[in-house]
């Protein structure tokens, strides 16, 4: 804490959270945003079951049936955009509803889709609604203390894994019986239950600090600390950060800081944007934000093309009872709680940059033996290990990203990376199904280690290590 030119205490909001600490309001917060993460996950997850259903009852060419996955990633590709730019210029609250709304509206509609083309264009309007779901962890990574923020990040991504999940059961008990058109209604039910209580989780201080909202922000941090039973800090916050740590490049530190005022100082909605793409485009950022796209293609590309390779080696595809689908999809999803674990345990001890490359690294070293023919028992445990270890590397993805930006333009930078993300996720599945149709797996598996090392070695290169440190 510190005092301000008249002379009267202040404190920043990193100082306000780590007195508070980890409390009932996060572990509301995380309940809350958590649920609208399995929403996002059912939606997608839903596209594994619903396309053979629809090929067969409107007789559309495998192509077609592929096209529906296609353009809910193409949607995304733009969602991850608006939702980015929306959240940083308006508030984490009108993100979490754009996605929320967007996504959960059109897939209610999906249910009643008379025909293919109406599918289509509703599927493409829920892709613009999920690729704005980064929203979701960096607004809750915003009310969480500096001190333990990894780990409940990592706990945070386990809401995903739990939406695949609940996805194959609920797929499993109604596609046989009700149909798909079912499925799809009730996949979206979540995201209504989440619109019903937003209006009961505030707007992150920190954005309301960095739009000089400061009334705003204490009675937040004030409902913070009843909740917790915990007191604030004697005096009143402010947005001006007090302290950065020695061990953190100043320069990089500094710009941040420089960044975040000019974005305060400017109140005008075109400036804004401006300042907010300069912002991650700097002399100092530009760096972490290219090594952080490199990330994201490739684990995107790794976790989409596992998926299609544990398909492919289980003869899913080919050979399988009506059941044998839900039970594939629940084995491989339970295989990411490890790599969840993992990535909680170690990330505030060692740090991201080991942590992130590490799994990275191993996720590599399981694949490759597969470059061989191997017995079909020994493929599934090394590509489940793979996976493992790339659903690792997406929890600390979750905690990083948003770190390495300020408030002001956090989820731009976030939605930018994502947008690099979703492409890998269109490249994966095209790379690696026309391979494999022709026999090619070690073709498949070179490519993904391929993409695979150069991360693990970008990882090396990032010029800054977060652990512990606060966000401003």
């Amino acid at each position: 804490m510190a005092g301000d030119a008249s002379g009267a205490e202040t404190y920043t909001t990193n100082e306000a959270l780590s007195r508070l600490g980890f409390g009932r309001f996060q572990a509301l917060l995380l309940g809350f945003l958590g649920t609208g993460w399995v929403a996002e996950a059912m939606e997608v997850m839903l596209l594994s079951f619903v396309g053979p259903s629809v090929k067969e009852e409107w007789g559309v060419s495998g192509g077609a049936e592929g096209l529906i996955t296609s353009v809910v990633f193409a949607g995304m590709l733009i969602g991850a955009c608006v939702g980015g730019l929306g959240s940083d210029r308006y508030g984490r609250r009108a993100g979490f509803l754009f996605t929320a709304i967007v996504s959960g509206v059109p897939g209610f509609l999906c249910a009643f889709s008379p025909n293919y083309a109406t599918l289509l264009a509703l599927r493409f309007v829920v892709g613009l609604g999920l690729g704005g779901s980064h929203v979701l962890p960096t607004w809750f990574l915003e009310f969480v203390p500096a001190e333990n923020r990894g780990s409940w990040i990592a706990a945070f991504t386990c809401f995903w894994t739990l939406g695949t999940i609940l996805e194959a059961l609920l797929a499993w008990a109604v596609m046989p019986i009700l149909g798909w058109r079912w499925l799809l209604a009730l996949s979206s039910t979540p995201c209504f239950i989440l619109l019903i209580f937003s209006s009961v989780v505030p707007e992150s201080p920190r954005y309301l600090c960095s739009r000089g909202k400061i009334s705003e922000a204490t009675l937040v941090l004030e409902r913070i600390a009843r909740m917790n039973n915990r007191p604030l800090p004697p005096g009143t916050v402010t947005s001006e950060a007090k302290r950065t740590d020695d061990n953190y490049d100043p320069s990089v530190t500094t710009v941040l800081l420089m960044t975040e005022d000019r974005l305060d100082e400017d109140t005008s909605t075109k400036s804004n944007s401006k300042n907010t793409f300069q912002a991650f485009w700097s002399r100092d950022l530009i760096r972490s934000t290219l090594l952080l796209w490199l990330v994201h293609f490739a684990s995107y590309f790794a976790y989409y093309g596992l998926v299609y390779l544990i398909s492919e080696l289980s003869s899913v595809r080919s050979q399988q009872k009506d059941s044998s689908l839900y039970i594939n999809v629940l084995v491989t999803s339970f295989a990411e709680f490890p790599g969840l674990l993992l990535a909680a345990i170690l990330i505030d001890r060692i740090g991201w940059r080991v942590t992130l490359g590490g799994m990275i690294l191993l996720c590599c070293a399981f694949l490759a033996p597969l470059a061989t023919q191997l017995r079909e028992g020994l493929s599934i445990i090394l590509l489940f290990c793979a996976r493992t270890c790339v659903m690792g590397a997406f929890a600390v993805l979750h905690v990083y990203s948003p770190e390495i930006y300020p408030t002001s333009c956090r989820n731009t930078g976030v939605g930018f990376a994502s947008v690099i993300g979703r492409i890998g996720t269109i490249v994966a599945p095209l790379t690696t199904t026309a391979l494999l149709e022709n026999h090619r797996q070690k073709e498949v598996v070179l490519v993904m280690d391929l993409a695979l090392f150069l991360a693990g070695v970008a990882c090396t290169l990032f010029p800054l290590e977060t652990k512990g440190r606060e966000i401003h």
